[in-house]
C-alpha cells in the first residue's frame, strides 16, 4: 500500500513509518500541521498535535527523500469528545484539508501513518479523517507495551532527543538527551511516579535526529536554547540544526510475533491437555441434514425488560434477493425501535445470519448505510447457517439507557487485533448501576497487520489466534470476567481442537467458565475462516460503602451449574447456559419476558414457534467436554 505519513518530528511518528516500511508499504509523502506564524513561542495548546520543534520539519523531506506538505493550524481543539464529528473551526478540519490536498496531488495514496500508542482521542480523529477521504489509518504502535516499545526504538537506531519536559522527575538537565540515555531513567520514574515511559501522558516530547529510515541525510544540533514555559515545571529546547550527509544502510525489518507470549504458552500447553473425543460428523451428513429440514418460517419476537429491548428473528419474504430482504428487515427494525422509544444508535449488539456467506459483501454494504456515522455502532456476530426460504435473519439487543456510550470501534491497521471489516464495534459495553456487560464481536484468525487469515493451516494456531483477539478486545475496555464463550466452527474444523485450545487458553479462570462455553458447527464464516470466537464479559461494580461490615448483604440468588450471577442487591442478572436433549426441559427453564437464545439444528426450530426465543439454527451443538446435544439455551434473567 502506498501511504503518506503524519509527522510531528517526534519518535512515535517516525518509528511507525519504520514499521509501515517493514510491512512493505511504500512511503509517498509527509504531512505536517504547524502553529500560526504569529505565535510567540514554539507550541500551542493542541490536544492533538505536537508543535514543539515544528520549525525543523522541513529537513525531514530531504532525510526521507519524499515531498513534505504542511498546513497551518487555524482551528482550536473545539470538539473534545472522545469520538470526533465534523466541527467548524476545529483543528481536525485543518488535518482534513491537509490530507485531502496530499491525496489530490498523489491519488495513488491509500494509507496514512499515525504514531498513536494509547490515545483513543488521537486515533479516532485520524480514523474520522481517513474514513471521509477513503483512506486507511496505519497505527502499528497501537496498544504496545511502553517499556518494550521504547526498548525496541533504542535497539533499532532511532536517535530521538528530549526537547520538552513536563513531569515529576524530569527537568531542564534532561533536555537534549537521547532516548537511549533516558531509557533507564524513565523506567525508574515509571516505578516511582507512574511516569509513562513513552511520554503518553505528556511527560515529555522528542525530536528525531536520525533513523534507519533516513536515506542520505541526518540532523545535527548546532545550537540549543532552553526556554522556560509560563508553567515553572515545563521546559523546552529551541534548536538550530544542520543537515549532514549519512551513509545509506540496509533497513532493519521490524514486526511483531502473530501470537503473544500468553498465546504461545497456551499453545504449548495444549499437548498437556487431555485429548477430547467427539463424534465424527462428516460434511456429507451435514449437507444431507440441511437438505431434509422442515421449512419453518420464524416470526419476529420482541422481549422488553426494564433496561433492554431484545428484537429476535427478523426475516423477510421479499423477492429479489438478500438486498431487498435486508431493506425490508431494516424497515421492520426501525418500526419496532420507534415503537419502543429507541433508535439505531441505541443498539448494542447484532446477530446476523446469512444463508450464503458469498453474499456477505452485499449485505455489508446495506448494513453500512444503516449504521455508518454512528459513534460506537453495535458489536456483531455474523455466520452462515440454514435459514429455510430466507436469505437473512437479524436479531439485536437494544439499550434503553441513554447514558454515555462505551466500547471500542477501531478502524486502524495495527498489530493489536483486527480492525473492523464492517460498520461494527469490536466491543460495546452496557453499564448499569451494579455491573458492566460487554458484547464482543466475533473474532476470526486474521493476522492484524495484514488483515489476512492465518495461512499455516494449523488448526490449533487458528483457534488460539482468534481467542487472543477476543481477549485483547475484552482487555481494552477493562472488563474483568467472562460471562460465556461461543465457538463457531465449520464442518472441516476439528471440534476437539476448538475444545482443547479454549480449555488451554482459559484455564487460568474459574473452572465454572467451561460450563458456560458452547461450541456449534455452522456451514461457513466470514472471509472463509474455519473458526470464530464470540463472547460476553462483565465487571461487577462494588460501592466503597457496600459490604464493608456485612450489613448491606442480601441472600444470594440461587445458582446452579452453568449459571452466573452478575451485579448485586437490586440490580442483578442471572445468566445461564443450559445443554439438553429434552425439549420438555426447555419448557421448564423458559422464563417469560426475559432474553433466551437457543442453538439447535434447523429441523428443531419449529418447536419454538410459541416461544419468544432468539433462534440460531446450527448443524451441531457441543459442551466443553465434547458432548453432543440437541439444544443449548443461553438465558438472561434480569432482577431489577
Amino acid at each position: 500500500m502506498k501511504f503518506m505519513a503524519l509527522v510531528s518530528g517526534g519518535k512515535d511518528s517516525f518509528f511507525n513509518i519504520h514499521h509501515c516500511l517493514s510491512q512493505r508499504h511504500e512511503l509517498i509523502a509527509l504531512a505536517n500541521l504547524y502553529p500560526p506564524k504569529a505565535q510567540d513561542n514554539d507550541e500551542i495548546d493542541s490536544f492533538m498535535f505536537q508543535t514543539v520543534g515544528h520549525d525543523v520539519i522541513d529537513y525531514y523531506s530531504q532525510c526521507l527523500d519524499v515531498p513534505l506538505y504542511r498546513q497551518e493550524i487555524s482551528g482550536k481543539s473545539a470538539n473534545q469528545d472522545l469520538e470526533y464529528s465534523i466541527t467548524m473551526n476545529d483543528e481536525i478540519e485543518d488535518l482534513y484539508q491537509l490530507l485531502a490536498r496530499v491525496k489530490e496531488i498523489h491519488p495513488e495514496v491509500r494509507g496514512v501513518s499515525c504514531g498513536a500508542i494509547l490515545s483513543h482521542y488521537q486515533r479516532t480523529r485520524v480514523e474520522n479523517v481517513c474514513e471521509r477521504l477513503g483512506l486507511v489509518s496505519l497505527t502499528y504502535l497501537w496498544q504496545r507495551d511502553q517499556m518494550e516499545l521504547m526498548g525496541e526504538m533504542c535497539a533499532n537506531g532511532l536517535d530521538a532527543r528530549l526537547i520538552k519536559v513536563a513531569a515529576i522527575g524530569l527537568n531542564e538537565k534532561h533536555l537534549g538527551k537521547s532516548i537511549s540515555e533516558m531509557y533507564p531513567i524513565l523506567i525508574k520514574l515509571n516505578a516511582m511516579y507512574q511516569v509513562h515511559i513513552c511520554g503518553e501522558g505528556g511527560e515529555f516530547e522528542t525530536l528525531v535526529l536520525d533513523s534507519p529510515i533516513f536515506k542520505k541525510f541526518k540532523l545535527e544540533i548546532r545550537e540549543q536554547q532552553i526556554i522556560q514555559h509560563s508553567n515553572d515545571d515545563v521546559y523546552y529546547l529551541r534548536l538550530k540544526l544542520n543537515l549532514v550527509p549519512k551513509e545509506e544502510s540496509s533497513l532493519p525489518t521490524l514486526g511483531r510475533p502473530i501470537l503473544n507470549a500468553f498465546s504461545e504458552e497456551a499453545l504449548e500447553h495444549i499437548d498437556k491437555v487431555s485429548p477430547i473425543q467427539v463424534p465424527n460428523v462428516s460434511l456429507l451428513s451435514l449437507e444431507v441434514q440441511a437438505a431434509t429440514t422442515t421449512n419453518y418460517e420464524p416470526c419476529y419476537k420482541v422481549v422488553t425488560t426494564k433496561r433492554r429491548v431484545y428484537i429476535n428473528n427478523l426475516v423477510s419474504s421479499a423477492s429479489g434477493g438478500i438486498v431487498e430482504q435486508a431493506s425490508e428487515i431494516f424497515n421492520k427494525l426501525k418500526t419496532i425501535l420507534d415503537e419502543n422509544g429507541v433508535t439505531f444508535n441505541d443498539i448494542q449488539h447484532v446477530n446476523m445470519l446469512l444463508k450464503d456467506m458469498s453474499e456477505f459483501g452485499q449485505i455489508n454494504k446495506t448494513y453500512h448505510t444503516r449504521f455508518a456515522g454512528l459513534f460506537l455502532p453495535p458489536s456483531r456476530i455474523c455466520i452462515s447457517t440454514t435459514l429455510g426460504s430466507h436469505d437473512l435473519q437479524l436479531s439485536c439487543v437494544v439499550l434503553k439507557n441513554k447514558g454515555r456510550k462505551q466500547g471500542t470501534h477501531i478502524r486502524s491497521i495495527s498489530y493489536w487485533a483486527p480492525h473492523n471489516i464492517g460498520p461494527y464495534s469490536q466491543v460495546r459495553v452496557d453499564e448499569v448501576e451494579k455491573y458492566k456487560l460487554a458484547t464482543i464481536s466475533g473474532q476470526i484468525p486474521l493476522i492484524p497487520s495484514l488483515m489476512e487469515l492465518e495461512t499455516t493451516r494449523d488448526h490449533f494456531r487458528e483457534s488460539i489466534l482468534a481467542l487472543q483477539h477476543l481477549d485483547s478486545v475484552r482487555k481494552i475496555v477493562d472488563i474483568d470476567e467472562w460471562a460465556f464463550i461461543i465457538g463457531f466452527i465449520t464442518p472441516e474444523f476439528p471440534i476437539d481442537v476448538a475444545l482443547s485450545t479454549s480449555k488451554a487458553y482459559f484455564e487460568e479462570y474459574d473452572g465454572s467458565l467451561m460450563d458456560r462455553m458452547v461450541i456449534v458447527t455452522v456451514p461457513a464464516l466470514p472471509r472463509g475462516a474455519r473458526v470464530e470466537w464470540g463472547a460476553q464479559a462483565f465487571s461487577n461494580k462494588v460501592s466503597m460503602y457496600e459490604n464493608d461490615d456485612g450489613e448491606d448483604e442480601e441472600d444470594p440468588i440461587d445458582s446452579q451449574k452453568g449459571e452466573l450471577i452478575i451485579g448485586s442487591k437490586d440490580c442483578q442478572m442471572k445468566l445461564g447456559v443450559y445443554f439438553t436433549n429434552d425439549f420438555e426441559q426447555i419448557k421448564n427453564i423458559a422464563v417469560a419476558g426475559q432474553y433466551q437464545q437457543v442453538f439447535t439444528p434447523y429441523e428443531n426450530t419449529s418447536q419454538f414457534k410459541d416461544f419468544d426465543f432468539d433462534l440460531l439454527p446450527v448443524f451441531g451443538v457441543y459442551d466443553s467436554m465434547g458432548t453432543h446435544y440437541k439444544y443449548c439455551v443461553i438465558q438472561k434473567v434480569e432482577y431489577n
